[in-house]
């Protein structure tokens, strides 16, 4: 390539950099709490490709479906399920042609002690803890997936008194990290790093003890316009982001 040619090149690069820079938008995406490690990535990664902002809220699936029903100007909901998606598009609170399955994930009994969860989960019929975390079941899928894991197994009775619950899964996770729990029923994604689990004890629950945990996207009525919340549901899509979904032991 010649030296004018080069200088052509980079000063069209410049060109374009400064026009996206120029029209540049931020988007807020209210996020659940499982899907909070894997969004960073994605938001930074959205970020450098497109030039627009992605701020991140993170929450219960439940407490945010209350917040976007109060007003709270969320533009995008990553939910924990697909059912609050589908809810807001029937209530005319999202754009109900918007929704899509972003990722599919999965549940984990986890001990941050190594030895105490055994791999076909049977620590849970010996009773063997003083306290079993989980998420909120009224206001985390993952927590109605725990409950459906204990009640297929016949334990839920028996485990009831030593349940303690986080209001979502990101509390119920510090519940066992913390060792104020023994173990707890968390997200894969939360104790998953470079695709294993990162320390202690796990049992992968397999997927037909409860409801697959679909977890869907949607534009809400204060994205409908925005350009920023147009081209994050594209990148969502991206093979970059699906290799980061992947990464944290989801299925895109």
């Amino acid at each position: 390539m010649t030296p004018i040619k080069s200088i052509l090149r980079w000063a069209g690069v410049l060109a374009l950099l400064a026009s996206n820079a120029l029209h540049a938008e931020e988007v807020t995406v209210a996020v659940a709490a499982n899907f909070s490690a894997p969004v960073q990535k994605i938001a930074a990664a959205f970020a450098a490709a497109t030039g627009h902002k992605a701020t991140v809220v993170v929450g219960s699936t439940g407490k945010l479906y209350a917040q976007i029903k109060n007003g709270a100007p969320f533009q995008v909901l990553l939910s924990a399920d697909d059912e609050t998606p589908t809810r807001l598009g029937k209530e005319g609170a999202g754009v109900a042609a918007s929704q899509f399955t972003y990722a599919t994930g999965r549940l984990v009994l986890w001990s941050r002690q190594s030895g105490v969860v055994d791999d076909k989960g049977e620590v849970l019929r010996s009773g063997r803890f003083e306290h079993l975390a989980l998420a909120d079941p009224k206001l985390a899928p993952y927590g109605a997936a725990a409950v459906e894991v204990m009640t297929k197994l016949g334990v839920a009775a028996s485990l009831g008194p030593k349940l303690v619950q986080g209001e979502s899964i990101g509390q119920t996770y510090q519940f066992v990290s913390s060792g104020n729990a023994t173990l707890g029923f968390v997200a894969l994604s939360q104790v998953m790093v470079d695709g294993k689990i990162a320390e202690g004890s796990a049992w992968v629950v397999p997927t037909n003890l409860h409801t697959p945990l679909r977890q869907d996207a949607i534009v809400l009525n204060a994205g409908k316009d925005n350009a920023a919340t147009a081209a994050f549901m594209v990148f969502l899509r991206s093979d970059a982001a699906k290799a980061v979904i992947r990464s944290f032991g989801y299925e895109p």
